[in-house]
């Protein structure tokens, strides 16, 4: 069992009740076994004549350098203002880029590793996306893009820039490469409202000969076919995963995230608060967020509002969190209840708390 105790600067530490109690007693065993280590390897010398066998110390786990494991269900994760990332499910790890702990007010520091995943972006989604993130450099080829979806398809829409400003249209169907890219694969094109096909194939050009890519993020051109890397394109936090399969889902277009090599299964995460529907679980490894240092961690963050999804920017949790609650669980980890970012301010009544059922 484990509780809160401030330090000396006032951060709050979690640290293990028993380890305290007996660290009086400790000091006193350890010097024991010392003496007893010494007169053993002694002992050991003299009888291989005077050698001492070279033995490897063991080995002890980091514990902020171990992962932490996570699992979302139904978020929508705000990477910006304007891109979210609409996480139907995922399953997988975090850790630090510098080998501490993940540190929530900077997410430049960390990396989240995919395992397994469904996740969507709409048409405003990937429109932002382009002209922000991935388009949106000085000297740029293609510039106010908006993109949308139709049947099984995704309809682009944009202007080109190569000596005068020329706007397109192109239809394109999208699928995954072996090495894990999106790929847009024009079917139909219009170039100033005219058929763009005929037109190209009469001009003999191609998008690779028109448009010069060697500046954008994430993105390159072969013949007509246009790449995006899923794990470039986004601002940060960075995400690591393989992509395996893409399609079309109402006005979403929906990643799969998976492992194609054979792999040990890894057993779910199963949260504390297994009747929330909407919720982020972390657990094991060090989190930091403000002054609050979680070791060996536990903390499952669930949506104020079951009803919908739950809408979380890590650039304004802070905010999010003052505007819910938090409880320490009896094997001492957190659940806490945070209101979507979308309403704060809102003049809402917050949900009574719920009783939660001890472990």
């Amino acid at each position: 069992m484990t509780k809160p105790y401030r330090n000396d600067k006032g951060s709050i530490m979690l640290q293990s009740v028993c380890t305290r109690r007996l660290g009086r007693t400790s000091a006193g065993v350890a010097a024991l076994w010392a003496l007893a280590l010494i007169a053993s390897h002694r002992a050991s010398a003299q009888s291989n004549g005077g050698h001492a066998s070279k033995t490897a110390p063991a080995s002890h786990a980091d514990p902020a350098r171990v992962r932490t494991r996570v699992s979302m269900r139904r978020v929508d994760f705000y990477v910006d203002t304007q891109v979210v990332l609409h996480i139907r499910h995922l399953d997988g790890t975090m850790r630090s880029k510098e080998g501490g702990p993940v540190v929530f007010d900077d997410k430049n520091s960390f990396i989240i590793t995919i395992d397994t995943a469904e996740v969507g972006m709409t048409g405003a989604d990937l429109s932002a996306l382009l002209n922000k993130y991935v388009f949106g450099y000085k000297g740029s080829p293609l510039s106010h893009l908006h993109l949308r979806t139709e049947g099984d398809h995704v309809v682009q829409t944009g202007r080109m820039h190569k000596g005068i400003t020329i706007s397109f249209e192109i239809t394109a169907t999208m699928d995954v490469t072996p090495e894990g890219l999106l790929r847009l694969h024009p079917i139909k094109t219009k170039i100033m409202g005219m058929n763009g096909e005929k037109l190209m194939k009469f001009l003999g050009l191609s998008l690779e000969k028109i448009l010069d890519l060697s500046g954008a993020t994430g993105a390159t051109v072969h013949g007509n076919d246009i790449f995006l890397d899923p794990r470039k394109i986004l601002p940060p936090p960075e995400i690591e995963g393989r992509v395996v399969s893409v399609r079309v889902d109402g006005d979403e277009m929906v990643q799969a995230f998976g492992k194609t090599e054979p792999h040990e299964p890894v057993h779910a995460l199963v949260p504390p608060d297994t009747k929330a529907p909407n919720y982020m679980f972390y657990k094991g490894g060090t989190l930091r967020f403000g002054r609050l240092l979680m070791l060996d961690a536990e903390m499952q963050i669930v949506d104020l509002d079951p009803e919908a999804v739950f809408k979380f920017d890590l650039s304004r949790y802070n905010a999010q969190l003052v505007a819910g609650y938090e409880r320490t669980l009896a094997d001492g980890g957190l659940e806490v209840w945070m209101r979507d970012v979308d309403k704060l301010g809102a003049e809402t009544v917050v949900a009574a708390k719920p009783a939660l059922p001890h472990r």
